[in-house]
């Protein structure tokens, strides 16, 4: 990140224009590498209920990418983490799970876990450099058919 590049983290309360536009992205760019019953990804709807905080990063006040946590009795999940290509390597996505373990930390939970996809390499490189290890199915996951998570890769973190 250079010295000219300031990433702020934002809650967002409810569904704006900004969060359906990165949404829409990250929804693109995962429906042209996995078949829809693959998908786990919330719909926009649902993003906002009161058990999840929903964050976007902006750098320089741009929208650079966004993501969630959802708070459950045992653990937090992370929901919808996105950077856009562009703003990648500025230190948007530690920005941004900084927020969301901050979040998780704030209720009580000591334990974050996350599913992603097999084909996302770079979001597997980072989670593994912040600390998370693969772990297995847990939560609505651990009940689908082997089919549906096929292509999900499930970590976790000690908080």
């Amino acid at each position: 990140m250079s010295d000219k590049d300031t990433v702020t983290v934002e809650l967002v309360p409810a569904p704006s224009e900004e969060v359906r536009v990165l949404v829409g992205e990250l929804e693109e760019i995962l429906a042209a590498e996995y078949p829809p019953e693959q998908r786990h990804g919330l719909a926009l709807e649902a993003i906002f209920k009161p058990n999840i905080h929903f964050f976007i990063a902006r750098v320089e006040g741009v929208p650079a990418g966004c993501g969630g946590v959802a708070l459950f009795a045992d653990f937090a999940e992370v929901k919808r983490m996105y950077v856009r290509e562009t703003a990648r390597g500025r230190g948007v996505a530690p920005a941004l799970l900084a927020q969301i373990e901050s979040a998780a930390r704030g209720a009580a939970l000591t334990l974050l876990r996350l599913e992603t996809g097999t084909r996302q390499m770079a979001a597997l490189r980072f989670y593994e450099r912040e600390g998370f290890r693969v772990c297995p199915a847990f939560g609505e996951y651990a009940a689908m058919a082997p089919e549906f998570i096929a292509t999900s890769v499930f970590m976790e973190k000690r908080l």
